[in-house]
């Protein structure tokens, strides 16, 4: 383990442009679904663990900005992989940034409309107008070298050892299905006046929380 680690580390990996975009295919699902699944068990004890609540919009366990928060992490500190404290520290800001004005922007283009809000979470020291605290960027670098440390070199694993039909097919086909996913939900439900995953899963008694 400690060799493979340590290849990881100062080898150049290379791999060319389809099989690079199934890796990325397959970061986008993996981190969306570990985005819903911190959520999932943070809102539980968020909550007085008392009900467990159904985090993000969606009909599969995924949450969007988890996994575009990945992908710039990738490209902002891979280069570093040999100092983890820079990969903790850049991704730390990053996150923050990106957390922090998206919640701004759903905020103000929704009319007031939040996904989160930290002024009503627990452990919220550092909170910015609800957007974002010193516990989620603390948390998302820490999560960051998962990503770049375990996520990360799983997928170049099943890459180098699958066959390249085959591994693309399983990135492209699941992420497509995620994706898909996400633009019903985001864009085809409101246009045409359809049933979204949450309208269906409140119907159903999934719990949801709610931000005022």
């Amino acid at each position: 383990m400690k060799k493979k680690y340590k290849l990881y580390i100062e080898q150049k990996h290379t791999f060319d442009k389809m099989t690079m975009l199934g890796i990325f295919s397959l970061l986008i699902v993996l981190t969306g679904i570990f985005g819903f699944l911190y959520e999932f068990v943070f809102y539980y004890f968020n909550g007085g663990m008392k009900l467990w609540y159904w985090r993000g919009g969606n009909f599969l366990p995924w949450i969007n900005i988890y996994a575009i928060g990945s992908i710039g992490i990738y490209f902002l500190t891979y280069r570093f992989r040999d100092k983890p404290w820079k990969v903790f520290f850049i991704s730390m800001i990053f996150t923050g940034v990106l957390e922090y004005f998206s919640g701004l922007g759903m905020y103000i283009i929704g009319d007031g409309f939040r996904c989160w809000d930290y002024n009503t979470e627990i452990l919220n020291f550092g909170n910015i107008q609800g957007f974002v605290c010193l516990r989620s960027v603390l948390f998302f670098g820490v999560s960051s070298l998962l990503l770049i440390y375990g996520m990360i070199p799983f997928c170049f694993y099943l890459a180098n050892k699958l066959p390249k039909n085959v591994f693309l097919t399983i990135s492209f086909t699941l992420c497509a299905l995620f994706l898909a996913d996400e633009i019903y939900n985001l864009a085809i439900a409101r246009i045409f006046s359809l049933p979204r995953a949450s309208d269906i899963y409140k119907k159903i008694g999934f719990h949801y929380v709610s931000f005022h």
